[in-house]
């Protein structure tokens, strides 16, 4: 395929990509679930793969290719790069970890390249001389690894684990760069990490272990993992004994193989003494340095490469997403089981509420006895039982003597409904930290959310109690606004005609036992008699109606505040891309993959 064809796929494959690291950014995986560890790291890494490499990469398929050498701790990676560039450049030694920063070596025409951020770009950059003779954390170090005079202070102090430091040597062939990368098995997590990172954003491997360590576990995990990408990998058996060879390697090439690596070329350093200045002799790489020379000097060969890498890389990707999706679903389940609780326990609080305002039970006790004194129980209910057919202009003269004032009956039902509101309150969220605290996940949750503040919400219940009182009386002078209802309503005022409204909404024989059925339906009665005699029947329905309505629009409302702190906990779950988004992107991905390149490298 020419560059300009693959230059169109590409372009056609970023939006996609794009779009799946956007769907990975808005995983958070909140919860302490069994698996949420690794699913966070999953995505970590999806995320910094598509970052690192195959979005940059796919920007540029005509960049030189990007060799990482790396492996196990003492393998000979820093021994090898210097031999491969011919000169010190990667610190070498005893002390571990040596290479603290990873070192990337270019020829010199290829430094634009690599001053910008397409390539590893959470990484910052630190640009050396080609001259420098400082090794890779910014000293000259000596052959114990210990720091000798003359270190570039000003490198020593700008450099850091996640800085990329940048060399031009003239050594290395245009269109290939070597990254000296940390031990994969470093002592050092940072190291580890930096090392996967690294790895992940690399064309090819160069993968330095040694006839002693080559079936170690650390580096057949990334090895497996090349296999699957399928990452072009060279491997480099370093310090073999004489006579043991052929045994070594065809032991490696049958590990390789069931890995999916059996095409990796494997290049032999035999064991022998090191050179004054810890340099191996140039014989011992040159079938390496001409395995490297003649991918540089290809240039359809390089992008056939790349190309292969991006599509293993994205491959990877699309069953790694297939994973993060499992996790996701698995998450969603949970929350969706953790948000249930909550929802249940309201709900419960709030259709509570609302049978304790039409069961007729608030018009019991204190509420009773202050409207029975607001009315002037005995005459006006010997009056109802005698007149209660009469016509509704003669119930104003059932209101006589000197009633107690409607506000102490406002007070009572107001103090009634509150303690009723209040109770719920309570025992919604006592009941959702009893669901939550039988998860493991609700339990770690439960510690961001605030202990329950009966005060508080005390105080909240009585605030939306009062504008519910005021609601009332403004809605029943809206209603007596008319002319022909102004002096009917005036006979009984306003505050009372809102207190009759009030008992109304509450009005109902459920509930009560005895005595108290007959004298709070006849209460009821009177109050729905006052109301008919200022406004008529459909008036008074329509009223009542649209009291019971934002009382239960303001509990409601009440108890979706008192929720608040839970459904914090679980917002961000609700932000995350489903389940079944990355599963379909996932299948958009592997439908997405270029075609596969013609098969690469060989056997040295």
């Amino acid at each position: 395929m020419s560059a300009l064809s693959l230059a169109g796929e590409a372009r056609g494959l970023s939006p996609l990509l794009r779009e799946v690291r956007g769907a990975l950014d808005s995983l958070a995986f909140a919860l302490e679930l069994p698996g949420s560890v690794e699913a966070r790291e999953s995505a970590a890494a999806a995320r910094a793969q598509l970052t690192d490499y195959i979005l940059p990469r796919l920007a540029s398929l005509d960049a030189p290719l990007v060799a990482v050498v790396g492996g196990s701790t003492g393998a000979g990676k820093s021994t090898l790069v210097n031999a491969l560039v011919g000169r010190p450049v990667s610190i070498t030694g005893a002390v571990r970890p040596t290479t603290r920063q990873p070192l990337l070596l270019h020829h010199p025409d290829d430094g634009a390249w690599f001053d910008d951020a397409r390539v590893l770009p959470t990484l910052s950059r630190v640009r050396l001389a080609a001259d420098d003779a400082g090794d890779d954390d910014g000293n000259s170090d000596g052959a114990d690894g210990s720091p000798t005079a003359g270190a570039p202070a000003a490198l020593h102090r700008a450099s850091g684990p996640d800085t990329l430091l940048l060399r031009p040597t003239s050594t290395l062939p245009p269109g290939l760069a070597l990254l000296d990368a940390p031990d994969v098995d470093s002592i050092a997590d940072e190291n580890r990490r930096l090392a996967g990172q690294l790895l992940a954003a690399a064309d090819l491997w160069i993968f330095v272990t040694t006839a002693n360590r080559y079936a170690d576990a650390v580096p057949w995990r990334l090895l497996a993992e090349a296999g699957r990408r399928d990452v072009l990998v060279a491997v480099v058996l370093d310090r073999v004994p004489a006579g043991v060879e052929e045994e070594v390697r065809s032991d490696l090439l049958t590990l390789l193989s069931a890995e999916n690596l059996g095409h990796a070329p494997i290049f032999v350093v035999p064991e022998m003494t090191l050179e004054p200045s810890r340099m191996l002799p140039a014989h011992a790489v040159e079938p390496i340095t001409r395995w490297l020379q003649a991918l540089a000097a290809d240039a359809d060969g390089r992008r056939d490469i790349a190309r292969r890498t991006v599509s293993g890389a994205m491959r990877a990707l699309a069953g790694r997403i297939d994973a993060i999706a499992d996790a996701a679903d698995q998450e969603q389940s949970a929350a969706d089981a953790l948000r249930a609780a909550v929802e249940r326990a309201y709900a419960d609080a709030l259709a509570d509420v609302l049978a304790a305002t039409e069961d007729g039970k608030l018009l019991r006790g204190e509420v009773l006895a202050r409207w029975q004194d607001f009315v002037g129980t005995g005459e006006f209910m010997r009056g109802l039982e005698t007149r209660i057919g009469r016509a509704r202009d003669r119930v104003s003269a059932f209101f006589t003597g000197r009633p107690a004032p409607a506000a102490t009956v406002a007070e009572a039902i107001g103090s009634g409904l509150q303690t009723v509101i209040v109770e719920q309150a309570a025992r919604a969220d006592e009941t959702t930290r009893r669901r939550w605290r039988a998860d493991h996940a609700g339990r770690v949750l439960l510690e961001d959310v605030p202990a329950w503040d009966a005060a508080a919400v005390s105080a909240e219940v009585a605030r939306e109690i009062r504008e519910w009182q005021q609601d009332i009386l403004l809605l029943v002078q809206a209603e007596g606004a008319d002319k022909r209802f102004t002096a009917r309503m005036l006979s009984f005022g306003v505050n009372g005609v809102a207190v009759a409204l009030m008992v109304v909404v509450f009005a109902s024989t459920g509930g009560l036992t005895g005595g108290e059925i007959g004298i709070a339906g006849a209460s009821a009665v009177a109050g729905q008699k006052l109301l008919e005699a200022v406004f008529g029947d459909d008036a008074v329905r329509r009223l009542a109606a649209t009291a019971r309505r934002n009382l239960y629009q303001r509990v409601e409302a009440l108890f979706r505040r008192e929720r608040e702190a839970y459904d914090r906990c679980l917002h961000p779950l609700a932000l995350q891309t489903s389940a079944e988004a990355l599963t379909v992107l996932a299948s958009r991905l592997r439908t997405a993959l270029p075609a596969e390149p013609s098969d690469g490298g060989g056997a040295a």
